[in-house]
């Protein structure tokens, strides 16, 4: 789990006031629970118990697959500390207290944690229909200007490359549709990736722009009638800022603990295999992991 949102995926762009607010909301459930004293056989994962792709509680969530792989790799037995809050919250009121010692799924980098190497690199993709008369490979491609209505995350790149193309107004009202026209005011609203995937796919929608592994299960599902097109990572903003569209993953842990992250890269050596399976079966594009310091280019 990473703090999942389409902000989380801008690095270096800057965040809404709203997302910003959102971070100071109510504590959470586990608030007023004491940290318990972590089992070494055990091992903690924090997750949201709604938040699928990613997390369910039920463990269809291909993080869920991943972190029961990662566990075994380390000799341990995946323990799930579910929260009914988004992801996004996970590090401020699940992590930092203690009351878990892993997230998966964070962007490589994140400030907030320690994170691990990468273990996948995934973009962000177009998401059109097979019978599509436009051609749409790039925020180069001029047929853009002809879709009619684009579904995307508010406060994401795709909002920064529509601003940029003079295309956000026109797709501001569909946009703030796909929330149910909720404010972002003091709260984080997500976007229904299945929803994207299904406006595209009955026509309601002429383009769905979104991080790959959010609507890579629902393309799947749909791939009689929708496809997944990688957008390239060479996109700049109008000033000439590099906007990334690619984006390592890492497990996340707290910043002083250096022995469980020395574990966590160790085991991910060994379970690469079993996880690249994961992924593939998910139906994300994956791409090649970045040669940075970071793991992460952009």
């Amino acid at each position: 789990m990473s703090k999942r949102s389409t902000y989380d995926h801008a690095a270096g762009l800057l965040l809404s006031t709203a997302v910003m607010l959102a971070s100071l909301a109510a504590p959470s459930w586990a608030e007023d629970k004491p940290a318990q004293a972590a089992d070494p056989s055990l091992l903690r994962i924090c997750a949201a118990e709604n938040e699928q792709p990613y997390s369910n509680r039920d463990g269809n969530g291909f993080e869920n697959k991943i972190a029961e792989v990662l566990a075994k790799a380390m000799g341990r037995k995946a323990d799930f500390v579910w929260s009914d809050k988004p992801a996004i919250y996970l590090v401020r009121d699940q992590l930092d207290k203690k009351n878990c010692d892993v997230i998966i799924g964070l962007d490589t980098g994140d400030e907030r944690v320690l994170t691990s190497k990468p273990y996948y690199r995934a973009p962000y993709v177009f998401v059109e229909r097979k019978d599509t008369e436009l051609d749409i490979t790039s925020w180069d491609s001029p047929d853009l200007k002809q879709a009619k209505r684009i579904g995307l995350a508010q406060d994401s790149p795709a909002q920064v490359m529509l601003e940029k193309l003079g295309l956000f107004n026109a797709n501001f009202n569909y946009m703030k549709s796909l929330i149910g026209f909720k404010s972002k005011r003091n709260q984080y609203v997500r976007v229904p990736p299945q929803r994207l995937v299904e406006d595209v796919a009955s026509g309601k929608a002429d383009l769905a722009v979104a991080f790959a592994p959010e609507v890579a299960r629902y393309a799947k599902q749909r791939g009689e009638v929708v496809k997944l097109v990688v957008i390239p990572d060479n996109t700049t903003r109008a000033d000439g800022q590099h906007v990334p569209f690619h984006f390592d993953q890492s497990i996340g842990v707290r910043k002083d603990d250096t022995q469980l992250l020395a574990e966590v890269n160790a085991a991910l050596e060994k379970a690469r295999p079993e996880i690249e399976t994961i992924l593939k079966e998910e139906g994300i594009p994956l791409d090649e992991i970045a040669k940075t310091p970071e793991g992460r280019a952009g």
